[in-house]
């Protein structure tokens, strides 16, 4: 007692487990013989009173009462069966069941569920604001928990998607100015597994099984899209006058070692560092060169 007031949240977990119910088509047979005594007695009434009324009541009761006990599964539906709301178990096996008239049946889908969450606004780990989405496939595993250990499942999930994807939005920056670091577009394969983790921790209370979480939409907010954009950029256009710098040094480097060991032309550090000057312009000018042609002497 002591405990349960200390810890009024630790709630315990109702875990399913198999229902006694019956198969509905040996119940059917029976229901017809019912009927067919019902039919008997109504036939004798004339004849037989006491007979005819017994079997009358005797089939009518017994009709009623098998009749009310029907219930249809379809595949991956299930049906939780209560006594005076206390739980009883739950039937999976499909087709036409039964149990007794008094036992209350409540339906759930065990099927695949697809939910493709809102666009949300969530500041990444550098504090940048940026939109972000996912798709989140999920089934129910435990019934027992899906129905009394929470209020409205379906609604329970909504709304811990929703707080996962902002989690997993803000652990993370967009993007990386360090290329060893994890950010939400350069690994989303990495970052859809951690999301999953995240949302199975917190819709196990409900009996929730999420097969697969994919980000469907990642992007900078609106009012900083066109600046990340330009920084992007910038950042291309740097890395790609590195990478032709780089080559450019490396034909440089051939063309004077080619001409010093064919004995081309003999070059002092003056001429050198002039056709050094002159092989990078033409080799990192992004227009084509226009050749000059000098009738003095490189002293002139």
């Amino acid at each position: 007692m002591v405990d349960s007031i200390a810890h009024p949240h630790a709630l315990r977990a109702t875990s399913e487990r198999s229902a006694a119910t019956m198969n509905g088509y040996g119940m059917l047979a029976l229901l017809l013989v019912f009927l067919a005594l019902g039919i008997f007695g109504a036939t004798q009434v004339a004849s037989a009173p006491f007979l005819g009324v017994a079997c009358l009541a005797v089939g009518s009761i017994g009709f009623v009462f098998i009749a009310i006990g029907f219930y249809l599964l379809q595949p991956n539906q299930a049906a939780a069966i209560l006594l005076f709301g206390d739980y009883r178990g739950t039937d999976r096996t499909t087709g036409l069941r039964w149990t007794w008239p008094w036992m209350v049946k409540t339906k759930i889908s065990v099927r695949v569920h697809n939910i493709t969450s809102e666009r949300l606004k969530v500041n990444d780990l550098r504090g940048n604001p940026i939109e972000i989405a996912s798709n989140v496939v999920w089934r129910v595993s435990d019934t027992a928990q899906a129905l009394f250990d929470v209020d409205d499942y379906k609604q329970f999930v909504n709304i811990q998607i929703e707080s996962a994807v902002r989690v997993i939005g803000s652990r993370y920056p967009y993007d990386d100015f360090d290329p060893e670091e994890k950010t939400l577009r350069s690994d989303p394969m990495q970052i859809s597994d951690e999301l999953r983790a995240e949302l199975q921790d917190r819709v196990a209370v409900a009996g929730i099984h999420i097969d697969e979480c994919r980000l469907t939409h990642l992007a900078y907010a609106q009012e900083i899209a066109q600046a990340m954009l330009r920084r992007q950029q910038a950042s291309a256009v740097v890395a790609a006058r590195s990478k032709l710098v780089e080559g450019a040094v490396g034909m440089v480097e051939m063309a004077l070692a080619q001409l010093s060991e064919k004995n081309v032309v003999e070059l002092d550090d003056e001429r050198r560092a002039a056709m050094v000057s002159n092989l990078m312009v033409v080799l990192c000018s992004e227009r084509d060169t226009q050749p000059v042609v000098n009738s003095g002497s490189l002293y002139q």
